[in-house]
């Protein structure tokens, strides 16, 4: 039962945030809002406030906003002024309603990861040796399980990042590391000097590459570093821009097929990813729930028909033509969208099996 109230909770609440990113900007521009509803299907719950009603639907995978008068052949609805109509607003302002949403599914990664900053801090893993590689220069040097690594050629080496980071970069050339030795480090301190190793390892795409290497592994220790409000809020605005940028690199691998279709996930797989964190504790799943809002935003604004970003390609090409896409088009293309999207649904939906009962 937890599990599957977290999965509610989650999935419920990205679409609740997304929908309200359409409507709070339509509200913003005075445009009229028919129904705001999260889910689909039959109506589980409903009110009306003012010309607007509120629904809680049967469906809880998807939500909507209908706006007034949204499409040019839909007919004027009740209780709402031509003032108030979408269709008849600027390019600009409709282009902007329905990037809201997927905007605030950005904003609401970056105040999850702000608060998950500002109350555990920083989690930085040290540099602690946990093992050292066979036959590897640093077995040769004689280095050993438990040293700690304090410095690398004279720079103080403070997180396991600073040692890897600086082994990349200075390449096949010698590096000295002034090593901790002995209980708590207090027994001594040596230098050794060794030469990284040209070595093939796969990146996490699966990818080949030849990198620098001494032959350490980290002992996965780690150190909570203390943020306050404003240093926790540009950390989260770096991890939200770290995810963007890894999510957009995961789509090219995977259309240029260094990533195999076989591990495009659905519902299923989702589920399953919040129902694992849900037993590690609320931060994994408050983590794991930025991750996927800031996917179902960057998936949403793929200028695909059907989805908001093809909403947004017709709306530039309006502003650009200074006239709407022809109506002949916009269906043509939604069902081409539309199609692609049940496709890929329908693959990702297949995998999810495949990973369970194969």
């Amino acid at each position: 039962m937890e599990s599957v109230l977290s999965v509610a909770l989650v999935l419920g609440g990205l679409i609740f945030f997304h929908e309200l990113g359409h409507f709070a900007v339509a509200r913003l521009f005075g445009i009229g809002v028919v129904t705001f509803s999260l889910g689909f299907g039959p109506k589980l719950f409903g009110f009306k406030l003012g010309a607007t009603r509120y629904l809680l639907s049967a469906i809880p995978l998807g939500g909507y906003v209908q706006l007034a008068a949204q499409d040019p052949e839909e007919e004027a609805p009740e209780g709402f002024a031509p003032s108030t109509f979408f269709r008849l607003r600027p390019a600009w302002q409709r282009m902007l309603v329905v990037a809201a949403g997927p905007g605030f599914n950005f904003i609401l990664a970056w105040l999850i990861f702000w608060g998950l900053f500002l109350s555990y801090g920083r989690m930085e893993v040290l540099p602690v040796i946990g093992q050292v590689q066979k036959d590897s220069p640093a077995e040769v040097a004689g280095i050993l399980p438990d040293d700690r690594v304090v410095a690398i050629d004279g720079k103080p080496v403070a997180h396991w990042d600073d040692l890897a980071g600086t082994v990349r970069q200075t390449g096949e050339k010698p590096v000295t590391l002034e090593i901790e030795r002995g209980p708590d480090g207090a027994a001594s301190r040596v230098q050794v000097t060794l030469t990284p190793r040209m070595q093939v390892t796969k990146n996490i795409f699966g990818e080949e590459e030849r990198v620098p290497l001494l032959g350490l592994v980290s002992a996965g220790k780690t150190i909570s570093t203390p943020l306050g409000t404003g240093s926790s809020a540009g950390e989260a605005l770096t991890r939200t821009w770290e995810v963007v940028s890894m999510t957009l690199l995961g789509m090219l691998k995977l259309i240029q097929r260094v990533v195999p279709l076989d591990s495009l996930g659905g519902p299923i797989m989702i589920a399953q990813m919040v129902s694992r964190q849900a037993a590690e504790g609320l931060a994994n799943v408050l983590a794991l729930t930025a991750v996927i809002s800031i996917n179902l935003g960057i998936l949403n604004l793929l200028p695909i028909p059907v989805l908001d970003g093809g909403h947004i390609l017709f709306f530039t090409l309006e502003t650009v033509f200074r006239r709407p896409v022809s109506q002949r088009w916009q269906q043509i293309t939604t069902r081409v969208g539309l199609a692609f999207l049940i496709g890929l649904m329908a693959l990702a939906l297949y995998n999810d099996l495949q990973r369970i009962f194969v």
